[in-house]
């Protein structure tokens, strides 16, 4: 077992020692990754409030303006401006100065007091399919409660339903991207240093040396993990503090347990850094394959799209991404406040995959210097 990781410690004192000799490197790794996070935190929101409208109100009326009332009230819905005419209500649609247009007929009100059905037309702009669904689904319920406030003498709803929101009651995008945006830069961050820094060896001839010396291949590959490894760690503890303080995200489990579980993926991904750096002969090269693994893991790994939704096909590529159970622990731990015995799955197949990528990028690393 010694002489598997042979030479462990000066590699790892070596790569320290260029960690903090190297500004460059300390910027990417701290700075870079906190800019992404306040950036993406602050602009993604898939809360639909406040969307422009436009209203011709035919009937000018005290129940179309009732009418038009609760549709303000929705909180989705933003009048800014009123029409004239049809035209001009299919033309601020189609000039994007309003993304909902409302037409209510001239005879609206005469209709409510004869009893038959009055028809209110909702035009939806559908090119995003977030606003045009929340859109028609609360224009809906506006129709509908105010038909059952004229039903009932009273006023009175027959049925009341009483939603109630688990885990995010306020339902604030914050919560929920977040926490999986701590992978996806973790990812990024971590990949692309350790996969640039063997390269950078590669390429100014250090690497050839380090062979010629009886260091171990897993000996180098372990030193090489465990500064990026550090420095990974504690740009994890960084962006769950910004988290925290800054966007309001609360931490409802253990926060230790969360780290403690943090250290499988970072495993993984350093694993993965090595695999990529033993393959590329560039760095050009072994950046572009460390970007190569973003997409797949911010489309398919649950971030964004459920993954139940998928075709079965990319079902089964979501399970071999590692971002998939690293945002499954983050948002059990951070969001639903589940521990050890929810998530433990998670954190023992991310500790396969980091030992079989450590072992792949060895193997691959004794084929190429032939020793």
């Amino acid at each position: 077992m010694k002489q598997l990781f042979h030479g462990l410690v000066p590699v790892c004192r070596k790569e320290f020692l260029h960690i903090v000799r190297d500004p460059g490197t300390l910027f990417f790794a701290l700075l870079i990754p906190m800019l992404q996070l306040f950036l993406f935190g602050f602009a993604v929101d898939t809360n639909v409030r406040q969307v422009p409208t436009v209203v011709l109100d035919e009937s000018q009326t005290q129940e179309s303006r009732r009418l038009l009332e609760r549709f303000s009230g929705s909180d989705v819905f933003d009048i800014r401006t009123y029409a004239r005419s049809t035209d001009e209500l299919y033309e601020a649609i189609r000039a994007g100065k309003a993304r909902v247009g409302i037409r209510i007929p001239f005879d609206y009100a005469r209709r409510l007091e004869d009893g038959t059905t009055a028809t209110v037309l909702v035009l939806v702009d559908g090119s995003d399919s977030a606003v045009a669904g929340q859109a028609m689904s609360t224009s809906t319920g506006v129709a509908l409660k105010e038909s059952l406030v004229r039903v009932l003498p009273n006023g009175a709803m027959p049925i009341e339903v009483r939603p109630s929101v688990l885990y995010n009651p306020a339902t604030r995008s914050a919560n929920f991207f977040v926490p999986g945006l701590v992978a996806i830069l973790l990812q990024v961050m971590t990949i692309l240093l350790i996969a640039l820094s063997l390269v950078r060896e590669r390429e100014h001839g250090t690497l050839e040396q380090l062979t010629m010396t009886p260091v171990a291949p897993l000996g180098l590959m372990v030193g090489k993990m465990i500064p990026y490894g550090a420095l990974a760690f504690g740009e994890l503890c960084a962006i769950l503090l910004v988290m925290r303080l800054v966007f309001q995200v609360p931490i409802h489990g253990s926060a230790v347990l969360l780290l403690a579980m943090s250290v499988p993926f970072l495993l993984t991904v350093l694993g993965l850094g090595l695999v990529i750096s033993t393959r590329a002969r560039t760095q050009a090269e072994a950046f572009q394959l460390s970007m190569g693994t973003i997409l797949p893991s911010v489309f398919l790994s649950g971030y964004i799209f459920l993954i139940d939704n998928m075709p079965t096909f990319f079902q089964g590529i979501s399970r071999l991404i590692p971002a998939t159970y690293y945002i499954q622990i983050l948002r059990g731990i951070i969001l639903r406040g589940a521990g050890m015995k929810e998530l433990w799955v998670n954190a023992a197949v991310l500790t396969a995959m980091g030992c079989a990528m450590i072992l792949l990028a060895a193997r691959q690393f004794v084929k190429q210097s032939g020793r």
